[in-house]
């Protein structure tokens, strides 16, 4: 493996006073000798910021005056760093010492990679083990009712999993993004789409780096531990907001991404998850009623969003459609070579 390439780790954090200095902690300790990180502050009030200040020696460290959202302040971080890699980090995960130079050494082994994602455990709140190991992503992967899931989400951790896989995408808690496709499939200058805010803004970009022909690696040798605060199921105890925002970025998601063979194959599993939501915000989750007016009245810029996105499509429409279906689909690396860090000829899609 070579450990020329320079790794910069984007860290947003927002009272994240539990978590950052554990996480910070975890990131100064890799293995991988070329690392920056760099924190972006979306201005907390619980203490986050004392916290920080210990590390402004160790670490590049911005305060904002206000809270511009995940996808705004990941994208102003990757700004600032300089790295050939990017590592977005959430506050909440726990790296394993050899978490960066394993995900690099896999990253290195094609060329048409623009993604490497690893095992991701969860853990719970207080940084504590649950009685069994349990999953908590080794990618993601959408469904034909348009909906990403965590590859291998809660299951217990046994053993499996221990392939190199081809994924659809990567979660943005712990995701290695090249720089070459981080500029290559920007729109209009943003790589996170600042529309997001928060929550799906990861899955948006995957969907888009398959568009444009770049593939996304699991590696199961690269671990790590993650507080996730967002299943399924447990919606009722989310904040009004990130309900909103949920509602909202899942239309968001289809007006950019999706092209006409994939609706049309998906109609009736997409419409009918529509109705499901559409019956939960007029019946229950009131507040999240603000996400359709929304996409109604920025609808022009969407549409300008899509069609910047679709013009630069690589990929057909049957290689986009084969990774939308109810299980989690991988495809295996043909070879993983013995030294990691031969590319391979694989070519993109």
């Amino acid at each position: 493996m070579s450990y020329s390439q320079l790794v910069s780790v984007t860290i947003v954090t927002y009272n994240s006073g539990r978590f950052i200095k554990r996480c910070l902690e975890s990131v100064l300790a890799q293995k991988y000798p070329q690392v920056e990180i760099v924190v972006v502050d979306n201005a907390s009030t619980d203490g986050t910021v004392d916290l920080l200040e210990q590390f402004e020696d160790r670490c590049t460290i911005v305060y904002n005056d206000e809270n511009i959202g995940f996808a705004a302040a990941q994208n102003q971080a990757i700004r600032i760093s300089r790295g050939e890699w990017v590592l977005t980090l959430n506050p909440d995960v726990l790296l394993l010492s050899n978490f960066i130079g394993n995900l690099v050494a896999a990253g290195q082994m094609d060329p048409a990679v623009g993604t490497v994602c690893g095992k991701l455990l969860a853990i719970n709140a207080t940084f504590d083990l649950p009685d069994k190991p349990l999953v908590d992503s080794t990618g993601i992967y959408f469904t034909p009712m348009l909906r990403h899931l965590d590859r291998g989400s809660q299951d217990v951790d046994n053993g499996h999993y221990l392939a190199h896989e081809y994924v659809f995408g990567a979660t943005a808690a712990a995701a290695l993004y090249r720089r070459d496709m981080i500029e290559d499939v920007a729109v209009f200058g943003e790589f996170f789409d600042h529309d997001f805010f928060v929550y799906r803004e990861d899955a948006d970009v995957a969907w888009r780096a398959q568009l444009m022909g770049w593939r996304c690696l699991y590696t199961p040798d690269a671990h790590g531990y993650h507080v996730r605060a967002v299943l399924p199921g447990n919606r009722r105890a989310l904040p009004d907001v990130i309900n909103m925002h949920s509602v909202k970025n899942r239309f968001l998601m289809r007006i950019k991404n999706i092209g006409g063979p994939l609706y049309r194959q998906n109609f009736f599993a997409i419409t009918w998850r529509d109705l499901v939501v559409l019956s939960c915000c007029l019946l229950r989750e009131h507040s999240s009623l603000k996400a359709f007016w929304y996409v109604a009245r920025n609808w022009p810029r969407f549409v300008e969003k899509r069609r910047e996105i679709l013009k630069r499509k690589r990929v057909s429409d049957e290689y986009i459609a084969s990774w939308f279906a109810d299980e989690p689909v991988s495809v295996p690396v043909p070879r993983v070579p013995q030294r990691m860090g031969t590319k391979t000829k694989a070519a993109r899609g």
